[in-house]
């Protein structure tokens, strides 16, 4: 059974810095691609960021551009968020996922497969 385990979270005020951290376990072969994405209670799940497995290939979301990195370890089939210059606008609950074909479509939350518990990011004023 796939698991995805986020940590990490936690409160920051603005301009800080935060990594998120999320674990793949359950596999007995790599990924498609890992990718973070966000909610609150009033947006729907929004598109963070990607990353394809064995080609490491990133994309971002326009409003995390330049602010937000995505990296992966192989060997720890760890994903990582790192998160800098924090807006209050990054308040959300942080989803981490995965996707095991290339059908996916990297920016579509409903086209992954498995997904962690979530992890909430709060930013303060």
């Amino acid at each position: 059974q796939v698991q995805l385990v986020e940590s990490g979270g936690g409160l920051v005020q603005t301009g800080g810095s935060l990594r998120l951290s999320c674990a793949l376990s359950g596999r007995s072969f790599g990924p498609y691609a890992m990718a973070w994405f966000r909610q609150t209670p009033v947006m729907e799940r929004e598109f963070v960021a990607p990353m394809t497995w064995s080609t490491g290939r990133t994309d971002y979301g326009d409003s995390v551009e330049g602010r937000f990195t995505i990296s992966r370890d192989n060997a720890k089939s760890t994903v990582y968020l790192e998160m800098n210059s924090l807006k209050s606008e990054d308040t959300a609950v942080y989803f981490c996922a995965s996707a095991s074909q290339p059908s996916v479509v990297l920016r579509m939350w409903n086209t992954y497969d498995d997904w962690g518990q979530g992890t909430q990011v709060t930013v303060s004023s």
